[in-house]
């Protein structure tokens, strides 16, 4: 276990043990999107305050000199939006190819409702065992999505999905957050493991830094963010915000100011 120890702390920051993770992965669901267009450039903006990077084996070349002291967690898990089931997520390499590229810890997406959940259960149990003998992290992204599904915040649903993934030997569980801090703090004491919450669909500057703010508040050691991050109009001053909560402990107001993301965000909050 001593590999996957000294992984750990690779992708964990070195001062509070939590984690701002940057996503860039969606090149492959969605193609180049806004912000994903010139990776490379992305990766140096957003590399500055982020703790690991999350991307495709293909995309690792590009971040080679642009990555500053992010780590690297490698994602074994794809699908595109004209798959026949968007919901199914296979795997495209291995654990071993992911040791070879140099990755830190390694990341796998799992939906528990949809029709195909029987088979991603199977394939994350092999890759937790290759996980084991590799001395791998394992970053599990386990999501309540299908027909079963009505509510992918449904804090009965978000528990469900945390422990499945603790269950299959997940050490950090990435998942939805509740919507409060009560709710989420039943998924934190259902999981035995680390839990950092995804950074949500796109919303005010307030409005993502306050759940990420509440969701430590609740037990959660951190985000993976992504479209919130490199979408923004400043990923560097955002990503500092964000950095400023989960590792200083600072207040949505304080974050805004220290990290300066324009006047017009200083000026408001001066105002709060």
């Amino acid at each position: 276990m001593l590999g996957k120890e000294i992984r750990m702390r690779r992708i964990l920051n070195s001062s509070s043990g939590k984690a701002l993770f940057v996503p860039i992965d969606h090149g492959m669901s969605d193609g180049p999107i806004k912000g994903l267009s010139n990776v490379r450039e992305t990766i140096g903006n957003v590399s500055e305050n982020a703790d690991a990077l999350i991307m495709h084996k293909g995309i690792v070349k590009s971040s080679i000199g642009r990555m500053n002291n992010s780590a690297l967690i490698v994602h074994l898990s794809a699908g595109t939006m004209l798959s026949p089931d968007p919901l199914n997520k296979v795997i495209v390499t291995s654990v071993e190819e992911a040791v070879s590229l140099g990755a830190d810890a390694i990341s796998v997406h799992l939906n528990i409702g949809a029709e195909s959940t029987p088979k991603m259960l199977e394939d994350i149990g092999k890759i937790s065992c290759d996980c084991k003998k590799f001395g791998m992290p394992l970053l599990m992204m386990t999501y309540p999505r299908g027909k079963k599904v009505s509510d992918e915040k449904d804090v009965e649903m978000v528990k469900l999905a945390a422990r499945v993934g603790a269950e299959l030997g997940a050490d950090i569980i990435k998942t939805n957050y509740t919507g409060s801090i009560e709710s989420f703090k039943e998924v934190i004491d259902g999981c035995p493991v680390p839990v950092i919450i995804a950074g949500g669909s796109k919303g005010s500057d307030l409005e993502v830094l306050q759940m990420i703010r509440d969701a430590i508040t609740a037990g959660a050691i951190g985000v993976a963010m992504g479209r919130n991050s490199f979408q923004h109009e400043k990923p560097k001053q955002f990503l500092k915000a964000v950095a400023l909560i989960i590792h200083e402990g600072m207040n949505v107001e304080q974050a805004m100011l220290e990290s300066k993301l324009n006047e017009r965000i200083d000026n408001r909050c001066k105002a709060l």
